[in-house]
């Protein structure tokens, strides 16, 4: 049991009670009570570290709704970081929030690290350091975040039809083709993907829904749109439902003007 910041310091005495010089084998006996009572206080501190950690950690992954395998894998990182003496000198809030994105990205559940942050007891700062740390030390070798890591989750929350889910990665890919993606926030560049693939596809979303639901702000969505309508040979005013109703895209007729019929072959 945890002993709420009480325990004894056994010191190195030289003499007895009555002033008597201790024996040899005394004093070693002395010596080991003195090393086993620091295993003691060690083993104690890391045990309270963890029970604190692991209750920040299942109130993390309860309130972002992660499944057991997230956790699991979140609470073996931290073990480890613990194992390591990586911890020393960071706050635990923030090294659990760590843990807890990187068992994300493991485990390929699209989670933002600001969406943790915003849950956490952390500063940004200070879980972006305890990551960094965290990747070093414990060599977790995980890849970087690539924008079609949150297509799926992105465009589910949004209720967008496959169609446009699958919109969405043909422009994706045809960006990819011709822009580097590399230090772009990726959930920036799809939520913008997203905007532009959903007025095409006739199911328009406003721009702060989408960047509520990629942890972005409006202003992202907005800086990188007349870059990637340009990259991708799309008119400006897209956003403009007479712009949309005229636009042809490629595998589509043009729209047919009047009572005229297109006829069959």
């Amino acid at each position: 049991m945890p002993d709420k910041g009480l325990f004894s310091e056994i010191g190195v005495p030289t003499r007895d009670f009555q002033g008597n010089s201790l024996s040899r084998n005394t004093s070693l006996k002395f010596y080991h009570l003195r090393k086993l009572n620091h295993r003691l206080r060690a083993a104690r501190t890391h045990q309270r570290n963890l029970v604190v950690a692991l209750g920040e950690l299942n109130r993390l992954a309860g309130v972002l709704g992660l499944s057991r395998e997230v956790k699991e894998s979140a609470t073996y990182i931290y073990r480890r970081a613990l194992e390591h003496k990586a911890t020393r000198g960071k706050k635990i809030v923030a090294l659990v929030a760590a843990s807890v994105y990187a068992a994300c990205r493991q485990c390929h559940v699209p989670r933002t690290m600001k969406e943790i942050i915003a849950h956490s007891k952390a500063t940004k700062i200070e879980v972006g350091r305890a990551y960094t740390l965290l990747a070093r030390e414990l060599k977790l070798g995980l890849k970087p975040v690539e924008p079609r890591d949150y297509l799926v989750r992105f465009t589910q929350d949004l209720n967008l039809s496959k169609e446009v889910r699958a919109k969405v990665l043909e422009l994706l890919e045809q960006v990819e083709q011709v822009y580097s993606t590399s230090g772009v926030l990726p959930n920036g560049i799809l939520a913008t993907i997203i905007y532009i693939a959903s007025n095409l596809m006739g199911e328009p979303r406003s721009q702060d829904r989408i960047a509520a639901v990629a942890n972005v702000t409006p202003v992202t969505i907005r800086n990188h749109y007349k870059e990637l309508l340009d990259l991708l040979g799309l008119p400006k005013n897209l956003a403009n439902p007479q712009a949309r109703a005229n636009l042809v895209l490629p595998g589509t007729l043009p729209p047919v003007e009047g009572n005229a019929t297109v006829e069959g072959p």
